[in-house]
């Protein structure tokens, strides 16, 4: 959205909120007319959930359902649960099967049932074995509405069969090829039927698919389909049958969820199921009270470690003005590699098995850093105060960067290795972790170098 159209809904916003305060509905309806789905889609979550449902049920039924459509699952969850029953039966019905599943996911549990009982069985059943696979799997978020063809029907035979799947089926443009026995032999696309002969056989046409299991995590499918560049990946079971599609829509949907996810959780708080201006403000304590409350108790380290050496400190106190500098840099460092190896192991650079590459990558980094700036260290310091408080300064920074920098660079690659979310292990806990050690590092080199 350009900002000309984000200023034009910002504007927007501030009037529909007056005119609902007023109790002007026609008003706010009339200030709606102009806005199309993606503005709206941009309007409702820069307002107050009551108001978005009031917002919602001032527009027309078909636009109403494609922009509930355009929404982010957590958006929609807080507007389900706003609206009255029957609308959200209503609602419930009209979405496709993988968008269910994404609503029943950010929704209590004990509303499912409710919102299941309201569907057709077909429908019921589609959506129920969905909610069938794991959490993060990429059977929670594929489509079970698809076409497929067969390798010995001809384009025309395929064609009829497209034409009488148009409405419902999920997308047209990418077609899997299944055997007899629904297996996957291979994918044709819309444009390849388009440009043969009714005649010719989908078998001299097709190409070799990528599939993904359905079990597999839903990231990693959708970071395969972008990759490749696919308009829709085939999901399959363990027997290679084909159950779903996963198209480069929903793809890129999974992965702006993921990318959301990780750059809160290296900043130490819980992402968000909202925008920023609509979310309650009890909700945003909420996201980052916890967090703040296990780093506070992590910090309880570095206070035992100048406990323990507060001896040293007594002795020296020009020591003491270097401690912001020296854990300052030892976390910037290793923040730095973490968040270069978690973005590789999210584009599948870099796997658990390369955790010893990694460190010795890392080491060498982080050393390098450690003399440039070391090397910095120990002239400024030297001359402002004396050549052997340099010396301590230059030796920490090396030892510190290239600790931090090792840490930093395995953390990821060890969280993913016990399955836990390499954001979670990255900048909040390094940082606490390489103050610690920074200070022990550095306390140990200057008992070493001055003698004290």
């Amino acid at each position: 959205m350009t900002p000309t159209q984000l200023q034009n809904v910002s504007e927007a916003a501030d009037d529909i909120r007056r005119l609902i305060a007023q109790g002007d509905l026609p008003g706010a309806s009339a200030a709606l007319t102009p806005l199309g789905v993606p503005e709206v889609v941009e309007l409702v979550d820069r307002l107050s959930i009551e108001d978005a449902a009031i917002v919602y049920r001032l527009l027309a039924k078909s636009r109403a359902l494609e922009v509930f459509e355009a929404l982010s699952p957590g958006t929609r969850g807080d507007l389900v649960q706003a609206l009255r029953n029957v609308e959200i039966a209503a609602l419930f019905a009209e979405i496709d099967p993988d968008d269910r599943v994404w609503l029943l996911d950010e929704l209590p549990a004990s509303v499912a049932p409710q919102l299941l009982r309201g569907l057709t069985r077909q429908e019921r059943d589609l959506t129920s074995g969905m909610l069938g696979y794991p959490q993060d799997s990429i059977g929670r978020r594929m489509s079970p509405e698809f076409v497929t063809t067969h390798p010995r029907l001809t384009v025309a035979e395929t064609m009829t069969r497209i034409r009488g799947a148009l409405a419902h089926a999920e997308t047209i443009y990418t077609l899997p090829v299944t055997d007899g026995g629904r297996r996957v032999v291979g994918v044709i696309s819309l444009r390849d039927l388009l440009a043969a002969s009714d005649d010719d056989l989908v078998a001299d046409l097709m190409s070799q698919a990528h599939l993904a299991e359905v079990t597999e995590d839903a990231e990693a499918a959708a970071r395969r389909a972008t990759d490749y560049g696919l308009l829709a990946l085939p999901i399959v079971d363990r027997e290679q049958r084909l159950v779903g599609i996963l198209t480069i829509d929903d793809a890129a949907r999974i992965l702006k969820q993921a990318e959301s996810e990780d750059a809160a959780r290296q900043g130490g708080v819980e992402p968000l199921r909202r925008s920023y201006l609509s979310t309650p403000i009890r909700r945003l304590v909420r996201s980052r009270v916890v967090w703040l409350l296990v780093l506070a108790v992590g910090a309880t380290l570095t206070v035992q470690v100048l406990d323990a050496f507060q001896t040293t400190l007594a002795q020296l106190t020009v020591l003491a003005l270097f401690v912001p500098l020296l854990i300052g840099t030892g976390g910037n460092t290793g923040n730095q590699a973490a968040t270069t190896v978690t973005r590789s192991l999210a584009l599948g650079e870099v796997t658990p098995r390369d955790l010893f590459r990694v460190l010795a990558r890392e080491v060498r980094v982080g050393f390098f850093l450690g003399l440039l700036l070391g090397a910095l260290g120990f002239v400024l310091a030297g001359l402002v105060y004396q050549w052997h408080i340099g010396a301590v300064i230059g030796l920490t920074l090396v030892a510190v960067c290239t600790v931090a920098a090792s840490i930093g660079g395995i953390m990821p690659l060890a969280a993913r290795a016990i399955r836990v979310d390499p954001a979670v292990f990255s900048n909040p806990f390094i940082t606490t972790f390489v103050d610690a050690t920074g200070l022990i590092i550095y306390f140990l080199i200057a008992k070493a170098v001055l003698g004290i």
